[in-house]
């Protein structure tokens, strides 16, 4: 019999800046010898060292760990339940550790937004999870989990109050309120970097579909938010959200692995609301502009070099402790059925997106993933609606400061 595992969750890259905000959520809601069993773990003894002491968790377990040293990567994942890795690009620094779980049968979670990267490592590994038992869930910070739980809530509200799912989701962001994470903005850079030397990883960004199972039966032409838009739902004009490529393709496989629960002619975007009127429709255009821009400069050479020189935040940076508790985001979601009724609700989190948000909710991501029976959730490749449904939905709510609700017409 296999021996059980030390810990629920170890806490990879805890000494990143995210890291440090997730270590310090722990320690406040769970403690260090509380009904959570947890541990930090990275590369450097005094770092984590130091890390402890900051928060007082002097006395929580610490494991040193490479991102590229395999062997240790194998011996430190056969302690928990659950890897929590915040180590990013991950295209860059990710694969290793994925692969020592999956083969070790261990649980992960992580923050990445990178889609190319989640089907390189679908395709390499699936096979593998599926025989030892690993539930892989990436995107598990604010990409994508508001954006897919949003939907799963609306949809199961819309079977209870309209009769059946809706057909048509669209999301759009009415505020938000803080800093891009760096590691974000890294993977960003990093993607349209590959994307410039591959024809066929363009092809593959382009597909909403791309990380959807090679059996998924969906063919219907998805909207691809790129410029200033009129939305008569809310009227007001619109432009493109900067995580809806990688939100929008993880809603799509949960709709797949959920065998096609929301049906195989079901539309999702997202968007952001800039406002009513002229002033809307300028404010549009300048973000659609910007983001152009900047996607633009990421992908030459030169304009690069200053990007990141000079311009972006870079990982391990971030906004200050105030700045983290100052911020927010707002998400409306509006979904319809094939026989014309309608169901609005609301998404809010009550920190900023990049950091103090996605510290919370990767936290309880990380906690369900360890509570959820081997036997209820086969090993694989799992979005975060698929693989937790509810029980996600209630942790954030009771520990996280998210909150769901339907909103009247």
């Amino acid at each position: 019999m296999a021996k059980k595992p030390k810990f629920d969750v170890i806490i990879f890259g805890a000494t990143s800046f995210v890291g440090d905000i997730i270590t310090a959520y722990m320690m406040k809601q769970y403690g260090v010898s509380g009904k959570v069993a947890w541990a930090v773990a990275g590369r450097s003894e005094s770092k984590l060292a130091a890390l402890k002491e900051k928060h007082g968790a002097e006395a929580l377990d610490h494991i040193i760990a490479d991102a590229s040293d395999e062997t240790a990567l194998k011996q430190m994942v056969t302690q928990a339940k659950v890897i929590l890795s915040t180590v990013g690009p991950y295209a860059l620094y990710g694969e290793p550790l994925v692969k020592a779980c999956v083969e070790a049968g261990t649980d992960y979670c992580d923050l990445a937004g990178e889609v190319q990267w989640y089907k390189c490592m679908m395709d390499k590994y699936a096979a593998t999870a599926e025989k030892t038992g690993a539930r892989i869930v990436h995107c598990s910070g604010y990409d994508s989990i508001p954006s897919d739980m949003g939907v799963y809530y609306l949809q199961q509200h819309a079977q209870e109050k309209l009769g059946s799912y809706c057909n048509q989701v669209d999301m759009r962001v009415k505020k938000i309120k803080g800093a891009a994470s760096g590691g974000t903005i890294a993977s960003m850079i990093n993607i349209t970097k590959e994307a410039v030397k591959d024809p066929a990883l363009r092809k593959e960004l382009a597909n909403p579909y791309s990380i959807c199972p090679a059996d998924h039966d969906f063919t219907v032409r998805q909207d691809n938010i790129s410029g200033a838009v009129f939305d008569g739902d809310y009227d007001a004009w619109i432009a493109p959200f900067v995580m809806a490529a990688v939100n929008t393709r993880v809603v799509h496989r949960t709709n797949a692995l959920m065998d096609n629960a929301y049906g195989t002619d079901f539309k999702y975007s997202e968007a952001m609301i800039m406002g009513k009127g002229s002033k809307g429709k300028s404010r549009a255009r300048m973000l659609s502009f910007g983001l152009g821009a900047f996607m633009v400069s990421a992908a030459l050479p030169p304009t690069r070099w200053v990007l990141e020189k000079f311009v972006v935040t870079k990982p391990g940076d971030g906004p200050s402790p105030e700045d983290q508790e100052n911020g927010l985001y707002d998400m409306r979601f509006i979904g319809k059925t094939k026989e014309g009724g309608q169901i609005k609700v609301k998404v809010y989190g009550d920190k900023d997106p990049g950091y103090g948000s996605t510290a919370k909710i990767i936290s309880e991501a990380a906690l369900c993933l360890a509570g959820l029976p081997k036997k209820d959730k086969a090993g694989g490749f799992w979005t975060p609606a698929s693989a937790f449904g509810q029980s996600l939905i209630d942790n954030l709510t009771a520990h996280a400061g998210l909150t769901f609700e339907v909103l009247d017409d």
